[in-house]
């Protein structure tokens, strides 16, 4: 019996077969990755004068563009937009010091992270409160005993205090969930404008990333002081990493490989060290 093209269609559809049979699906050719940042998350991204984006995030971008021979382009993005509009499709990632949560989880994916970040607070030096409790230390909020200590120092010594912080980070979702009833929190659209009403006196303290305070108190020369607890893990993540749609996990492949070579040979470590002036790699 000759078995024709026409009658194989006829019995694959009559028993489902065609469903049942493996499709040939070609994974999506990456030849340019869009990329979003904010530009003015220092020493992350921050934008040059000539219009430039700079910074640890974008060297970082032209390590991977080399090893996977893919151009990468970069563009700024208002930091509240950011997710959303990558979920829409305005561009194929996003990064900006963006820590790892279930939160964020639920709507994007995340290559493996490129930092293991911490956050804390920064005050001005002769002003109240001039330095807050637990300077040096860090605690794991996954560690019930230490988190409950620690948060009622810092409760006590922040009490009817104004603590400026970035809208829809985990820095805000901290403050909300562990000091909402001790401090006002003010929050802003763009992370700077946190330092500059700080100088100016019209908050008491800020919360963010330790590597962002870092540069900061930097440029302050002096007359600010990162000081209190640290804190990681829990609302505040497991380090940042590149965002990207869940529908795209070939570029989630792609990246994870470079990153992981870039981790590897020491190129992370030695931008960390550049921009930061301390290794932020994290523990692989």
């Amino acid at each position: 019996m000759t078995i024709t093209r026409q009658t194989f269609l006829r019995a694959g559809l009559a028993a489902g077969g065609l469903l049942a049979m493996p499709r040939l699906v070609r994974a999506k050719e990456w030849q340019v990755v869009r990329f979003a940042t904010e530009g003015a998350f220092p020493p992350y991204n921050q934008t040059a004068p000539d219009g430039r984006i700079v910074g640890f995030e974008p060297d970082l971008l032209k390590d991977l563009s080399a090893r996977l021979k893919i151009r990468m382009d970069l563009v700024a993005q208002d930091w509240a937009g950011m997710i959303p509009g990558l979920v829409d499709g305005k561009y194929d990632a996003i990064i900006d010091g963006i820590s790892i949560t279930p939160k964020r989880e639920e709507a994007i994916a995340f290559t493996i992270p490129y930092t293991a970040g911490t956050s804390g607070f920064v005050t001005m030096k002769n002003t109240a409160p001039n330095g807050l409790p637990g300077t040096g230390t860090r605690v794991s909020l996954t560690d019930e005993a230490a988190t409950k200590s620690a948060i009622a120092e810092l409760a006590t010594a922040l009490r009817g205090k104004t603590v400026a912080v970035q809208v829809s980070t985990i820095q805000a979702d901290f403050l909300t969930t562990y000091l909402k009833d001790a401090v006002t929190i003010r929050t802003y659209q763009a992370g700077g404008d946190t330092y500059l009403d700080l100088r100016a006196g019209r908050v008491d303290a800020v919360m963010a990333s330790t590597s962002n305070m870092a540069a900061f108190v930097k440029r302050a020369r002096g007359e600010a002081l990162q000081s209190g607890y640290t804190f990681g893990g829990g609302v505040l993540g497991r380090g940042a990493a590149i965002g990207l749609r869940k529908t795209d996990p070939e570029l989630k492949t792609l990246l994870d490989g470079a990153m992981q070579a870039a981790i590897a040979d020491g190129t992370l470590k030695k931008l960390s060290m550049q921009w930061f002036e301390t290794d932020i790699t994290p523990a692989t």
